[in-house]
């Protein structure tokens, strides 16, 4: 049979295999191949790449126009296909037996064409780079990487796009995309002199482990894998922060700098930790790094990737070595193991170990036990500890994900580097929902339910709960005003969206669905009941049966069969999610009759249960015995399971909520129910009473500050699930502050709400310090019920742009109490200062404006100088480190020279040169109330200091002129600091 004919009868099952994943990757990887051969021309694949074109109708195009060129179009079409598609996939189309066929291609194909499945693939981890390169040497501009970049596009689309642009700008941007590679190629040339010179056995299996990691990874596994959903056409990137502030970070953190060299705080150290809460997407980022390995798309520098998931290893009960431990649990090489173990310890940098879930890990690590030989059997927590901290495998990088507070001291000293996943920024829920929805339609509906909702848009920074609003879409846009505030809503609307889904009668009664399954909820919920304190989150069928867990519960899709961990004989199963878990272990200790009385007041107070006595088998180790606490990391895995408990505590107050308690009128007694409500009610107001006693008395002269702790957060968080504002009022009143720092408390959104909920009903205005969180603009409009109560609001280092400022201002010019606030190292730029322009005309009580290390130049100065003139209360003002040059200086000198409150002023590092110091001076020679004034950093010289010192001559009361690390030289600054004593160089 010709070829020809093979594509026309096979045309059904070409479609399907083209398409049926969902994703473009294998249509556009055969379009890449046909341009490359010549059987395309560039305007057959414009016809085909239509923007907005439903996948099916361009393969069917496609189809179309390569039957119409005939057998050696169709020849290497089938050729194509059997390269792109998977070999078992490509195994189900009948595709031999018909002849190659080539012709002479009258049409010249520069290397540009022809290379182009190269070119894609070699673009693929360097995107960013690549456009920055064409915009400095002139070929792009920015709009051109804009359309490049847009999240919709997946890394290989992405490359797709820019060659497309790059063959629209013409011969000479075309040029220097080729020498950009060439250049990016030989810059890596160690690894690729290193792979030649691989043996053949290692690289066979470097082909093997590539293609288990990749069908381990091209599908989302996360969330249950609830439905075959592409991880290309789903992935949408959280946002990544390093833990330690770093000069050599410029924009957001990519995927590659997680490994990368940026913010090394150790480089003796081998192990990367990315943390985050729960949900906020790190297996799911791992997944994405472990496909994009193993294409060929990014981490080039490693040669082998080794995945490890840490619930997996728990069931691991043998004694392994490091060789063992990789090639039973990864890959098994088929032949040459010693050979291919030996390339690994000889050749450590070219390796990558992952390790995901290091907070789930059940077995305690121990810092006793030294392990330095991998062929040595150990344990398997044993194992991972000396690979972590560097006794085995020195110089192979390790990256571990885990929760946060699951990682203390002893583990942070043998890091290389800590990054932050942040979750979803307000683009990226955007970009998760269009792509959950194939319908623009309904994605628009969701997001503009989102938008109205602002305490739900804040819940859907996380990546998990994005998922539960995007999958429940239909109860979401059906709900009216009893829209979803609290996460326990959200789980709440999941439950009801599984069980009718499943349910005969499709109950809409808002009760009747539970009270269907409730038999199903209370099995699922002991299950999760007994093993959530344990670190337990992989069950056998035993344990299944023992809780009476039967098919048709599993059939719900709230369990899912455990990956690697199943055979056809041994099934084991895990919950959708951690969070999920917690939920049902929730649900269990609302409704079910066999609890201890004891188990709501032990799980708050989180006691060790050994001491209390508590018989079942839940929460058997909430905190760290004093024995643990000593053997530090003994302890750390038991702060997991703390975390585990306090999840729970907080589904447990949302499901007791007021608002929910119509769903339990048939499932359990109202007096049972009742008294529940009132000992989560007594828990929380005597857990805030004892955070209130342990402030410290203030200093003499200072103001009393309260500096809350993470445990805090969580009993705030659960006031906010139970929606009891009288509970709120009461341990509210009770607390007399001056300022309530919140610092390093991982606030994103979902905690500003719970922050707002309860501190708008404190008695006295406090000042608010949320330096060094996940605020974002979200967040900031969260805190607004609460800034009547503010006279003051700190919050350096929260991604917060103009758009989060101008919500902010709005609100803050109608509190009277509202008088300081500092931003520094944000995201703001010029178009923020004229809000704060308005803010200083319309407020003349304000005191402080503090905007250090943002991106105000000299027009935003002019703007908040505008302001200025009319203000008469302003005593701070900071703006060191923005670039608001000699100009933006002459702004504010001239609105500033006669002010009678200003006190203190910083435009340390903002290039300012002489002619910005000399109208500087005029502020020093008229102001009755300047005492310093920081000029550090700028390019003042000699006549722009003389004017300086002239000025200073006039006024006694300035104390300090700071002029450090200006243009001035050693001999001017002995000279001047002898004329002049309060210069400070």
């Amino acid at each position: 049979m010709c070829a020809q004919e093979l594509v026309l009868k096979q045309r059904t099952q070409i479609l399907h295999a083209l398409c049926s994943s969902g994703s473009a990757e294998h249509l556009e990887q055969v379009l890449d191949i046909l341009l490359a051969k010549g059987e395309l021309i560039w305007e057959d694949y414009q016809n085909i790449q239509v923007p907005g074109r439903p996948l099916y109708t361009s393969a069917r195009e496609l189809l179309d126009l390569v039957y119409t060129k005939g057998v050696g179009t169709c020849a290497q079409f089938i050729a194509a296909l059997k390269q792109v598609l998977p070999e078992e996939q490509g195994s189900r189309l009948s595709l031999s037996g018909c002849f190659s066929y080539e012709e002479e291609k009258e049409e010249y194909q520069s290397s540009f064409i022809t290379e182009r499945p190269i070119l894609v693939s070699k673009l693929q981890g360097c995107i960013a780079d690549a456009l920055k390169a064409l915009v400095t040497s002139g070929h792009f501009t920015s709009a051109d990487c804009n359309e490049v970049q847009l999240p919709l596009y997946t890394p290989s689309q992405q490359a797709r796009r820019l060659l497309d642009h790059v063959s629209s700008k013409g011969e000479s941007a075309v040029t220097f995309v080729l020498q950009y590679i060439q250049q990016k190629q030989e810059v890596g040339s160690p690894l690729n002199q290193e792979k030649l010179n691989c043996p053949k056995e290692l690289l066979k299996y470097q082909k093997k482990l590539s293609s288990s990691v990749s069908a381990q990874s091209c599908f989302l596994s996360t969330y249950g894998g609830t439905s075959h959903m592409s991880l290309d056409d789903i992935y949408t990137e959280g946002q990544l922060e390093l833990a330690h502030d770093c000069v050599d970070v410029h924009g957001p953190l990519g995927l590659e700098d997680i490994v990368g060299a940026i913010g090394t705080a150790n480089k003796e150290a081998d192990t990367v930790l990315v943390s985050g809460e729960a949900g906020s997407g790190k297996s799911t980022l791992f997944q994405r790094l472990h496909l994009l390995w193993a294409r060929g798309a990014a981490l080039q520098d490693f040669l082998l990737l080794f995945p490890f998931s840490c619930r997996r290893l728990n069931s691991e009960h043998r004694e392994l070595s490091v060789q063992e431990l990789l090639f039973q649990h990864c890959c098994w090489p088929d032949r040459e193991q010693e050979e291919i173990f030996q390339f690994i310890q000889d050749h450590p940098h070219l390796i990558l170990f992952t390790f995901d879930g290091l907070d789930e890990l059940k077995l305690r690590f121990s810092d006793e036990y030294r392990l330095c030989c991998p062929t040595q059997r150990a344990p398997v927590h044993i194992l991972l500890f000396n690979l972590i901290q560097g006794s085995l495998m020195k110089g192979v990088r390790k990256v571990v994900t885990s929760r946060p507070e699951a990682v203390g001291p002893v583990l942070k000293k043998h890091l290389r580097k800590e990054v932050f996943l942040k979750g979803f920024s307000p683009s990226g829920i955007d970009c998760f929902v269009r792509k959950h929805h194939c319908d623009p339609t309904v994605a628009a509906k969701v997001l503009q339910s989102l938008q109205t909702n602002n305490a739900l848009l804040g819940l859907c920074h996380s990546p998990v709960l994005c998922w539960i609003v995007s999958q429940c879409h239909k109860e979401l846009l059906g709900c009216g005003e009893g829209s979803p505030q609290t996460i326990t809503d959200v789980y709440l609307m999941i439950l009801q969206h599984f069980f009718q889904h499943q349910s005969s009668t499709k109950s809409t009664d808002g009760s009747g669905w539970l009270q269907e399954h409730l038999e199903t909820v209370l099995h699922l919920g002991q299950l999760a009941f007994e093993s959530i304190g344990t670190a337990c989150y992989i069950f056998s069928g035993s344990d299944l049966e023992t809780c009476g867990v039967t098919e048709k519960d599993i059939c719900l899709g709230f369990l899912m069969q455990s990956k690697d961990m199943s055979s056809a004989h041994s099934k084991r199963y895990e919950f959708l999610h951690l969070t999920m878990q917690c939920f049902f272990a929730a649900l269990y200790i609302v409704l079910s009759n066999n609890n201890d009385r004891s188990t709501i007041q032990k799980m708050f107070e989180l006691k060790d249960i050994r001491e209390t006595g508590l018989s079942s088998r839940c929460f058997m180790a909430c905190l760290p015995s004093s024995e643990k606490e000593e053997q530090g990391l003994e302890g750390e895995a038991t702060t997991a399971e703390k975390t585990n408990v306090q999840i729970t505590a907080t589904f447990v107050s949302g499901l007791l909520s007021q608002r929910h308690r119509s769903l339990w009128i048939h499932c359990c007694p109202g007096a049972v129910m009742e008294k529940r409500i009132s000992q989560v009610s007594r828990c929380l107001s005597k857990g805030m009473q004892k955070h209130f006693r342990s402030i410290p008395k203030p200093v003499e002269g200072e103001k009393k500050s309260m500096h809350a702790m993470p445990g805090f957060v969580w009993l705030i968080k659960c006031i906010y699930e139970m929606q009891e504002s009288r509970i709120a009022k009461d341990v509210m009143r009770k607390l007399e502050v001056d300022h309530f720092k919140l610092t390093y408390c991982n606030i994103g959104p979902v905690e500003c709400t719970a922050l707002a909920y309860v501190l708008q009903h404190l008695r006295n205005p406090v000042g608010l310090q949320l330096d060094n969180n996940s605020v974002g603009d979200v967040g900031v409009e969260q805190l607004l019920p609460c800034m009547h109560i503010c006279n003051s609001l700190y919050l350096r280092n929260n991604n917060i742009t103009d758009e989060g400022i101008r919500k902010l201002i709005a609100k803050g010019i109608q509190c009277d109490h509202f008088q300081k606030i500092a931003l520094f190292n944000n995201k703001l730029t010029d178009a923020c200062t004229q809000h704060l322009s308005h803010l200083l005309k319309t407020k003349q009580n304000f005191l402080s404006l503090r905007l250090g290390n943002n991106n105000i130049t000299a027009e935003g100065a002019k703007q908040l100088a505008e302001g200025l003139k009319y203000n008469h209360s302003l005593q701070f003002l900071g703006l060191w480190g923005n670039k608001i040059r000699d100009a933006g200086a002459e702004a504010l000198a001239e609105a500033l020279e006669n002010s009678k409150t200003l006190v203190w002023m910083s435009l340390v590092g903002n290039n300012v040169g002489s002619a910005g110091a000399v109208a500087l001076a005029n502020i020093i020679k008229n102001s009755t109330s300047l005492e310093e004034l920081w000029l550090s950093d700028n390019c003042i010289t000699r006549p722009g200091a003389e004017c300086l010192i002239q000025a200073l001559k006039h006024n006694t009361h300035v104390k300090s002129l700071w002029l450090r690390n200006n243009d001035l030289s050693l001999e001017e600054v002995e000279e001047m600091t002898q004329r002049e004593s309060r210069l400070i160089f």
